[in-house]
């Protein structure tokens, strides 16, 4: 006999002794119909129950009227900027052979004549307030007592200010202010034109640098030491993300960076980040955590980073039983063989999944034989789906794994769990949460909406699947 003929004599020991092991085996099977055997079963062991952590970012925004504000600021400017009475020289001229050169008594007022108005661009506030002016001027002795005029005119004070947070969480302003003349005043004498502004705007810059000083003093009323102080606090509040099943999310802020003034038409914001951990349990509210004082600013930053969290989709073993058993069903059937029972259990990070099997006619409630299959659980993040890989089965029955085996190869290619109802659901209910007033005069918006996966765990009561979920978290104060 040659080499091939042997080999093919070989190969075809082997596939009878395969036959022969299968047949054996189902005979056994229908051997075991009174009472199931468990052989080779791999221990329970569930992964440990432990809170979900990763670093993540809130805003805090704190928005003030600007109307309010200008009121503030207006009840300490009073209505009389400036009085002006001074003696000037308003005659210089030649009348026939004599030079006339006289004085002129000019005294009158400037007055704030409406109120103050602000407004916001980007991240500068913008104020103004009109002004009006009234001066007369006279001769001053007997001889050019019947020299006289008076004038009227108007004006703006115009502010441009950028608030400025420092380290020490002090605001200040950088001012940049002025005024201009509609037209302005003259005084007329004798048909000579006698500028007077140069007499009402000393007064008027000196009150402008009083203005400047109370409208410091009203910004600085509006204390975002003492309300970041609270943000701060209500930070560490847990919130219950999900009530059915029971997930909190606990944060320890840990920074806080200043992230801008910003204006509107009505409104000045400002806005800082904090930064920490964002801790998500599955159960119990967790242990409330001691809130820290508020720390010093840390380096500005251009605007809030995102705020993340995880979110933890529990799929639970009896869900996956039955589907398992669908899914077994609606196989094509083995010769001679049935699945029973199924038993789906963690042990070590792996999957392990029970089947109870028996012959065809092994149909008592004990019937058949205990055989594992242990495997891996791979998530499709894009499609949402849970599958098994890597099924191996457990056994030193070599006429039993044969008949296992096809099993196991239909479980791993055609099983899978859709979770995206599950993590839809998550996520609807956690928004819900994150909408909420808090004490103060604050309250919380957020919103999540980007995801991905980050990682799978397999504790006692089911497949967690978590979720990194991407958003914005807000505590806002007079908004």
């Amino acid at each position: 006999m040659n080499s091939v003929s042997i080999i093919s004599f070989q190969r075809g020991q082997s596939a009878a002794r395969r036959s022969a092991l299968a047949t054996l085996a189902v005979l056994g099977l229908f051997g075991f119909c009174s009472a199931a055997k468990a052989a080779d079963k791999p221990p329970l062991a569930p992964d440990a129950s432990v809170p979900f952590s990763t670093n993540s970012r809130l805003s805090a925004s704190l928005e003030f009227g600007l109307p309010a504000l200008a009121a503030d600021i207006e009840r300490d400017i009073p209505r009389r900027l400036a009085s002006i009475d001074e003696r000037i020289s308003c005659v210089h001229r030649r009348v026939l052979f004599w030079k006339v050169n006289a004085n002129c008594d000019v005294w009158g007022y400037v007055e704030r004549s409406g109120p103050v108005s602000l407004y916001g661009r980007g991240d500068r506030v913008y104020g103004s307030v009109p002004i009006d002016g009234a001066l007369e001027g006279q001769g001053a002795n007997r001889f050019t007592a019947r020299i006289h005029g008076e004038t009227e005119a108007s004006a703006t004070i115009e502010a441009s200010v950028r608030p400025r947070l420092d380290r020490d969480w002090s605001l200040d302003l950088d001012f940049s202010d002025g005024f201009r003349w509609s037209e302005p005043p003259v005084l007329r004498v004798m048909g000579r034109e006698i500028p007077l502004a140069k007499y009402a705007e000393p007064r008027i810059r000196s009150e402008l640098g009083a203005v400047r000083s109370r409208a410091l003093a009203a910004v600085r009323r509006l204390d975002l030491h003492d309300k970041a102080a609270t943000a701060w606090r209500h930070a560490f509040e847990p919130i219950e993300l999900s009530d059915s099943p029971a997930i909190w999310l606990q944060m320890v802020p840990q920074g806080v960076a200043f992230a801008g003034m910003q204006a509107g038409s009505r409104t000045l914001r400002g806005s800082i980040e904090l930064s920490g951990t964002a801790q998500t349990v599955i159960g119990q509210n967790p242990p409330a955590v001691t809130a820290t004082e508020l720390p010093p600013l840390g380096e500005s930053v251009n605007s809030p980073g995102t705020f993340d969290v995880i979110l933890p989709v529990r799929i639970g073993y009896d869900v996956l039983k039955d589907r398992l058993m669908q899914a077994i069903q609606a196989m094509p059937p083995v010769a001679g063989l049935a699945v029973r029972d199924i038993d789906i259990y963690p042990s070590s990070g792996k999957l392990v999944v029970g089947l109870r099997v028996a012959g065809t006619a092994g149909t008592g409630p004990d019937a058949g034989q205990w055989v594992y299959l242990t495997g891996a659980v791979q998530v499709d993040a894009d499609g949402r789906m849970i599958r098994l890989s890597s099924l191996d089965v457990i056994t030193n029955d070599e006429g039993l794994s044969a008949l296992v085996n096809p099993i196991a190869a239909q479980l791993a290619s055609k099983f899978n769990v859709d979770y995206g109802v599950a993590y839809d659901n998550l996520l609807s209910a956690a928004n819900a949460k994150l909408d909420r007033p808090l004490k103060d005069g604050f309250r919380m918006e957020g919103h999540l909406a980007s995801a991905g996966l980050a990682g799978v765990s397999l504790p006692a009561d089911g497949v967690v699947i978590a979720v990194r979920a991407s958003g914005e978290l807000k505590i806002l104060y007079g908004l």
